[in-house]
């Protein structure tokens, strides 16, 4: 096979893929109904968590006026509703489960994108620095908001925060960009390396400004950096949903390519691939997302890693199915993981991260043993 040409070594991966598809059976009927199933689980678990709390209120009473709160044409509660009821709903937990399913989604189909482009099942968002970006630019409005940040503090107001995480999470996506790009050739292997290193310099300016935080910052940012929906409210989806959502509308088209890269690079430009332009999206796409998540949540682990993988092992490596599958077991998770953390103890509330990371870091030791189990090492 070394005396083949990279066209026709892509030419015989494609027809082994083939050959070893057929053999272990056609996996789109299955990725239906794994889709099919998820998109009712979804449904269910928003209906659920709206239904969840300390006020019993009738849940599927109030879902027809819905439309007309959002058109405006409604005033107050509905008849038959009390306006409690219609408060509890429609201002506090409604915003909160869209925020946690678009949250939940990004940073699943994230996490998906990634090991497609890495290659590599245990890849996640944080893995190119985004998230520890995003988080060292909200510590630093959070330490030093009342003194040097001030201004700034006053001009944007609450939003200030968010802006900040979303800034921090571009400007370090800019910066691994230029690390690893050259001749208009973005390098993986570059870009993983300086993602590390890139994470391991904002993890430590976040904890010198731990260092000299007081009492009430501390809390603010050992909140935040466990990652929380408290305080979720419209305006909070408003500033997040446009760009979770592009990146949503926009990774179906890089299933194609995503699908070819599990070849190798050059074998995938051989079948049209054009990679570097894949690179590039996919980066943008989840930066921008993985940067908006954080900036409205904080950092929530494991969502990224675990989610897509568990698909990949009941449905198939399939891009097709596996991006959207993971978007919607991603919402369903953060949005469980989300109502657990504000009934388990409550009246107080728990970060979602510390739930999130006791179900997903047994996971991931596992994908490792399994891993090491596979290879022999």
């Amino acid at each position: 096979m070394s005396d083949l040409t990279i066209p026709e070594r892509a030419f015989l991966s494609l027809k082994w893929l083939g050959l070893q598809e057929a053999r272990q059976g056609n996996r789109e009927p299955l990725a239906r109904a794994v889709i099919g199933v998820l998109v009712v689980a979804t449904l269910a678990i928003m209906l659920a968590s709206l239904a969840t709390g300390p006020i019993a209120v009738p849940v599927l009473e109030l879902l027809p006026h819905v439309p007309a709160y959002f058109l405006s044409a409604l005033e107050g509660a509905p008849e038959g509703v009390t306006l409690r009821d219609w408060i509890v709903v429609m201002e506090i937990r409604l915003p909160r489960v869209v925020l946690g399913a678009l949250v939940g989604a990004a940073l699943a189909v994230s996490g998906a994108v990634m090991q497609g482009l890495f290659r590599n099942p245990l890849a996640d968002p944080g893995i190119i620095g985004v998230s520890a970006g995003a988080g060292f630019g909200a510590a630093l409005f959070i330490v030093l908001g009342n003194a040097a940040l001030a201004p700034l503090m006053a001009l944007f107001g609450i939003y200030a925060v968010p802006l900040a995480a979303f800034a921090g999470g571009l400007i370090t996506t800019l910066l691994l960009y230029r690390i690893g790009t050259r001749s208009g050739i973005t390098s993986v292997a570059t870009l993983l390396l300086a993602g590390i290193a890139l994470g391991a310099l904002t993890g430590a300016m976040t904890g010198l400004l731990v260092y000299v935080a007081d009492d009430q910052q501390l809390r603010d940012l050992q909140f935040w950096g466990l990652g929380s929906l408290a305080g979720s409210n419209w305006d909070k989806v408003l500033s997040a949903a446009p760009i979770i959502l592009a990146m949503l509308l926009g990774v179906p088209f890089l299933s194609r390519g995503l699908n070819a890269l599990t070849l190798g690079e050059a074998a995938a430009a051989h079948v049209g691939i054009r990679v570097q332009r894949l690179k590039n999206i996919s980066i943008l796409l989840v930066a921008a997302a993985t940067g908006a998540s954080v900036a409205v949540s904080g950092g929530i682990g494991f969502v990224g890693i675990v989610v897509p993988h568990l698909l990949r092992l009941t449905m198939g490596p399939d891009h097709r199915y596996l991006l959207p599958a993971s978007a919607l077991l991603g919402a369903c998770l953060l949005i469980a993981a989300d109502t657990l953390a504000r009934t388990i103890v409550a009246p107080a509330e728990m970060p979602i991260g510390i739930i999130t990371a006791f179900a997903g870091a047994p996971f991931f030791l596992w994908i490792l043993l399994r891993r090491r189990g596979l290879t022999g090492l």
